[in-house]
């Protein structure tokens, strides 16, 4: 076993010797130990070994130039500032300060020969650097690049590389991959590779490192991506050596929900609750993932998990991320269970007091077999008599600890509850490998019959009479229309409508239409009473801003119009197209933009109008965003990957995997050395 796997060392000498708020800037880095440090590693590099002549200055490029100051003064515009220009026998180069301190121009007088180091940039009367830092001529130049280090306020560059080079030297750099590995990965060794990154030598091609294309690099990423595969296998088996109630059930509940359906549930419903069934008879808790388009019938076998565990004797708690969603599960899931003698409770923060205690106390007691709501389910007053189901709908809309706190509601002293997340973000493969390893997954990849897929056209702002005009025929020939607007209240940043507004030009532009209004910031009660009105039909066009994203299910919408679609992420498009075609028959989702677009929303919008396959979406949409909000951690500041990219690294992660049951079956010891380095303090997010 190597050096490496050694317990960790309290903190770096950088920490001791900073003083308290260094090292609190430290910490907001996650810069705690000589490790941390050590491989806290570059954004980028500056080349300071040579010194570049002004004539090859290039816009972009971070260079040193030396020569001298040929004129220097403090002009007067919209701001005071100081110029000057440098020259040397190849050209001229400007340099420009915003803030002019005293004595600065006396020391860049004309005449002066000094080296300047910046960023090169296109100014009004040629190339410039903009706050050059200034340094005395015939120094000797350092013989490696310099690095520039991720950082936050207050803590300087020159700092972190002082509290980096010391711990370079403390650090335990042993390697924690045995030598058959590494030959088997062609992997370089561990210090050389992490030196090297933090000091690289001129001759090494910046492209390189740039493109993390490097070898060194190459070591870097697999050991993050092995170090996560361990970690989720540890989570899988930590998980099945905990004990959790078997809910194998007697079919007195499920058998009368099949039979009670007006409908045939499709092959893939009947597939997962097949799957889901089977792991709630086990002794150990399930941790399942239900994934399946917009549409697809998640709810059903949701409704099937439940039934089964409650004819076991257990209670179930589904948590939605919004008071509409939750109310669109309560609504279904009451529809097909409370006709079975089903006493189900609903609770969300907006309760009257008395109804809340109610709640409360039935599923204390024992009384509420079902609990359907939103966060206000994970609150400290919230007990159950006999927890043994967890569903969660759109996992990935909860913070990592919501879910946890859900999940720990059970009896903690003998059992784990079982868990279902369900998502309608479909999973991308790379993704699903790298985060959900240690999670069984249920694929719904059919629609039920009579659903066809949504056609999507795109509008310019410039031709919002023909989109008003469509959404009056639609209206008249007896369906309903949404119109979804991003914001609320007026925001003089974004220059966006409106949807009080938007609802208001639409009563005056369609005044034979019956017009709703529905937005997050309306009491409970009376989002209630839009959405019940807009159900019934009471309502033709509901305004709307996106927290109708998920759930809602009103059969006769066959229109979406999304103002401003340019605005909104690849999956809240996607979902919120979505709405649109649940009861059959055709259906259009109008994305009305307003140009110019960006390059991003030009993707977006193009991704939108190309496909209606939510798997398609979703690697398009992690390509563009990572997997941060697809998988709800970005509310827990956790760094998913640092280093490893997803797309670009499928082929080390598959390896990685590989690697991962190689080192926990034949090197235990190297194993566990290598998850400390890289994984110590972010288990429990692999286990949520």
């Amino acid at each position: 076993m190597t050096s490496a796997g050694k317990p960790r060392r309290a903190a770096p000498g950088a920490r001791k010797t900073a003083g308290v708020p260094q090292a609190r800037l430290f910490e907001r880095l996650g810069l705690r130990t000589p490790a941390d440090f050590a491989t806290h590693l570059p954004l980028r590099y500056e080349d300071e070994t040579r010194i570049t002549p002004i004539g090859a200055a290039r816009p972009g490029a971070h260079a040193l130039f030396e020569g001298e100051i040929v004129d220097s003064e403090i002009r007067f515009g919209p701001r005071r500032e100081l110029q000057a220009t440098l020259a040397d026998e190849s050209g001229r180069l400007g340099l420009r300060w915003l803030h002019v301190y005293p004595g600065q121009q006396a020391r860049l007088h004309a005449g002066r020969r000094v080296r300047a180091r910046g960023e090169v940039r296109a100014g009004y009367h040629g190339l410039e650097i903009v706050h050059p830092l200034i340094t005395e001529p015939g120094t000797p130049l350092p013989d490696t690049l310099t690095p520039v280090y991720p950082t936050t306020q207050g803590l300087p560059q020159a700092a972190l590389r002082k509290a980096i080079a010391r711990a370079l030297d403390e650090a335990d750099l042993g390697d924690t991959l045995p030598a058959a590995v590494r030959e088997a990965y062609r992997l370089a060794d561990f210090e050389p590779s992490l030196r090297l990154l933090h000091h690289p030598g001129p001759d090494i091609s910046l492209e390189s490192l740039a493109e993390h294309n490097h070898p060194a690099w190459r070591r870097i990423k697999f050991d993050e991506l092995l170090a996560q595969q361990l970690a989720l296998a540890d989570a899988r088996a930590a998980r099945r050596a905990q004990a959790a109630r078997s809910l194998k059930g007697d079919g007195s509940l499920t058998g009368r929900l099949l039979a009670g359906l007006p409908f045939e549930p499709t092959g893939a419903q009947t597939r997962a609750v097949a799957q889901i069934g089977a792991d709630l008879a086990r002794t150990h808790p399930m941790h399942r993932l239900l994934q399946g388009d917009v549409g697809s019938g998640k709810t059903l076998v949701a409704a099937f998990a439940a039934a089964q565990a409650i004819e076991s004797g257990a209670q179930v708690a589904v948590m939605a991320p919004t008071e509409i969603l939750a109310e669109q599960l309560w609504r279904k899931l009451s529809e097909w269970l409370a006709p079975l003698g089903v006493a189900a409770v609903w609770l969300t923060g907006g309760l009257p007091a008395a109804e809340r205690r109610r709640a409360l106390q039935a599923m204390a007691r024992g009384e509420a077999r079902l609990a359907v709501g939103t966060q206000a389910l994970i609150q400290d007053k919230v007990e159950f008599e006999s927890l043994g189901l967890v569903i969660s709908d759109e996992q990935h809309r909860f913070g990592v600890g919501q879910r946890l706190a859900l999940n720990r509601k059970g009896d903690q002293a003998r059992y784990r509850p079982h868990q279902l997340s369900m998502s309608a973000t479909p999973i991308p493969r790379t993704l699903a490998m790298a985060f959900f390893a240690d999670m069984d997954v249920s694929v719904l990849d059919e629609l039920p019959p009579g659903r066809v897929p949504v056609r999507t056209r795109l509008f310019d702002d410039r031709r919002r009479d023909e989109v008003l005009a469509r959404v009056g025929e639609v209206v008249r020939a007896g369906r309903q229309a949404y119109w979804v607007c991003p914001l609320v209240e007026e925001s003089e940043a974004l220059q966006l409508q409106t949807a009080v507004d938007t609802h208001e030009l639409l009563r005056a532009a369609l005044p034979d239409l019956r017009v709703g209004l529905m937005h997050g910031r309306l009491p409970a009660r009376e989002k209630s009473e839009v959405m019940d009105a807009f159900r019934a039909g009471d309502i033709d066009l509901l305004v709307s801003t996106t927290v109708i994203e998920v759930g809602v299910d009103v059969p006769n919408a066959g229109l979406m119009v999304i103002e401003h679609a340019e605005r909104f992420g690849l999956a809240q498009l996607h979902q919120l197209r979505g709405r649109v075609g649940r009861g059959g028959g055709e259906a259009t989702c109008v994305l009305l933009y307003q140009p110019p677009l960006s390059a991003i929303a030009r993707e977006r919008l193009r991704a939108m109008y190309e496909t209606t396959d939510g798997f398609e979406i979703a690697r398009r949409d992690l390509a563009q965003r990572g997997p941060g909000e697809l998988l709800g951690l970005r509310q827990s500041g956790q760094a998913l990957l640092r280093f490893a990219d997803l797309e670009s690294d499928e082929d080390l992660l598959e390896q990685a995997r590989e690697a991962a049951a190689w080192l926990s079956a034949d090197f235990p010891e190297h194993a566990r050395a290598h998850r400390q380095r890289w994984m110590a303090g972010a288990d429990q997010y692999l286990r949520s």
